[in-house]
């Protein structure tokens, strides 16, 4: 008598979740084929089968049991999560039949991690999308990097599976660069770990937090594309093209100067160097373009900056590129925040790429010697909570979840101050921060205003970063000593420049040399 092999999916965990086509397999089938953690969720429907659960990691030994079993003449039911035939069981048992096995084969259809993933977060893959596992067991690593590339640059929504292990910790972070490469830093993302099981946590960030935050092998991360958007604490991915109008950014493109300096700035400083560049620089005939993340830098740079180009908008590093090629940039002036290293990143990237010269200005470091400092924002958020109970954050909202998402944060107070944009503003809702603890406004702030904003919020610890002076250091730390409470500063990150300046007048001459392609000292 030939036997029966059903590829049987049981879903993400709950049983409400399991097709019924898979419960009638699994009561139809005398022998059943599982790890043992999907035992569990089946239990009602195996009583007294025949039952074999081989540890995890044999996979393929599961799947040749199963196939030999049915080779028998045993009705055997093998068992995945989610759907079998999704970075499961199934492939592994075709993989292993032979042409002439005549036993009958039945694949059963379940809700995959994605699907699960999806339902929880809202609606994020409502268009194409894509999924790619991050585990080089059966794949090259190279090839997952290629991949996942092409799935930024068609700037496709996209699942990951298989995030993080004990032994593969970097994969996620090399991915996640990948991913900013061309998709933009607001980009909207879910974070799943035990979906439909007990534990179950769900988080929504921008693409730009992902690189600061943990996983583990239980946790799915759900990447937008640039059309994600937020709505009632859920988010989605409109289906239509009616409304997507494509042409917005190529009418901001071609309002732009030919053979320009660009200023990728966003800061105060950022904007005097690009103003002083403009009136040095501009009765020459060389034109300068002030590039922002945001409207609202956009419409500082254009007040600051008069004679100046303002692009303003979050752009991905291939409509950067796209927009430096065509308008034939002669020179790159990375003026960005002292913690933008992401955008630094891309900008020498894409001044190698395009054999434009690079610059970079950085404002000098303000920190004093005796100043407590901390090398990343994980080892500031465990200092400020062995610190104080009631911790004011001055860290900017990109951050937040570093703290408030850290080992033993609910035992504390979290006190923010965030630009009044709305997405910071939500950013920060989102990750449970009381509206009574929000202090929405632009900075920089006055030793006066630090001082009274601690003191009537009862504040008994600060974080901030080491933003020099023009991002309102000194009167932090004058407001900290006043009141004797501890200021903790977070180190810059270290990069390797090709040139590098820390004064405006020095930056704007190293500016002349490069045009007039004399070496810049």
């Amino acid at each position: 008598m030939a036997g029966v092999l059903n590829l049987v999916s049981v879903g993400p965990g709950f049983e409400d979740l399991i097709a019924p086509r898979a419960v009638a397999a699994l009561q139809d089938s005398k022998v059943i084929v599982a790890y043992a953690l999907y035992l569990r969720w089946i239990a009602p429907h195996i009583e007294g089968k025949e039952i074999h659960s081989p540890p995890l990691t044999q996979e393929r030994e599961r799947a040749l049991l199963a196939i030999e079993k049915a080779r028998q003449g045993e009705k055997v039911a093998l068992i995945s999560s989610g759907d079998i035939g999704i970075y499961a069981m199934a492939a592994l048992a075709f993989d292993e039949m032979r042409e002439d096995d005549d036993y009958a084969v039945n694949v059963i259809p379940g809700i995959t991690s994605a699907n699960a993933c999806a339902s929880l977060l809202g609606s994020p893959l409502s268009h194409d999308f894509a999924t790619l596992s991050l585990s080089n067991l059966l794949c090259p690593w190279e090839w997952i990097e290629t991949r996942a590339r092409h799935i930024a640059q068609a700037d496709l929504a996209c699942v990951l599976y298989n995030v993080q292990s004990a032994g593969r910790q970097e994969g996620v972070y090399r991915i996640l660069k990948l991913m900013l490469e061309s998709k933009a830093p607001h980009t909207l993302c879910g974070v799943v770990r035990n979906a439909y099981r007990p534990g179950q946590q769900v988080s929504i960030h921008r693409l730009d937090e992902l690189p600061g935050l943990q996983f583990d092998m239980l946790t799915s991360i759900v990447i937008g594309n640039r059309f994600t958007q937020r709505k009632r604490g859920y988010i989605f991915t409109p289906r239509g093209y009616n409304d997507w109008q494509e042409d917005k950014a190529e009418a901001i493109e071609v309002a732009l100067p030919e053979q320009a300096i660009w200023v990728f700035a966003g800061t105060s400083d950022g904007n005097a160097l690009a103003a002083q560049l403009a009136a040095q620089l501009s009765p020459q005939g060389v034109p300068v373009v002030v590039s922002t993340a945001t409207e609202y830098g956009g419409t500082l740079a254009a007040q600051d900056c008069p004679g100046v180009t303002v692009w303003a908008g979050r752009q991905g590093v291939e409509a950067r590129k796209q927009a430096l090629q065509k308008h034939g940039a002669r020179l790159l002036v990375d003026a960005t925040h002292p913690f933008a290293t992401h955008m630094s990143e891309q900008l020498m990237g894409l001044s190698e790429s395009l054999a434009v010269p690079y610059l970079r200005y950085e404002r000098p470091s303000a920190v004093a010697a005796d100043a407590l400092l901390c090398d990343d924002m994980a080892a500031a958020a465990e200092q400020a909570m062995t610190r104080g109970k009631r911790i004011f954050l001055a860290t900017g909202s990109k951050d937040l979840a570093s703290f408030l998402q850290a080992p033993g944060a609910h035992e504390r107070q979290w006190f923010v101050r965030v630009t009044a944009e709305p997405e910071f503003l939500q950013r920060a809702l989102d990750l449970g921060i009381p509206r009574s603890h929000i202090c929405a406004m632009q900075g920089p702030f006055s030793t006066g205003f630090n001082r009274a904003l601690w003191q009537d919020w009862q504040i008994d610890c600060v974080v901030t970063k080491d933003s020099g002076d023009a991002g309102g250091y000194q009167a932090k730390v004058d407001a900290a000593h006043a009141l004797a409470i501890p200021l903790l500063t977070v180190r810059r990150p270290v990069l390797s420049y090709p040139l590098q300046s820390t004064s405006l007048e020095h930056a704007c001459a190293q500016a002349a040399a490069l045009l007039a392609g004399a070496p810049a000292t």
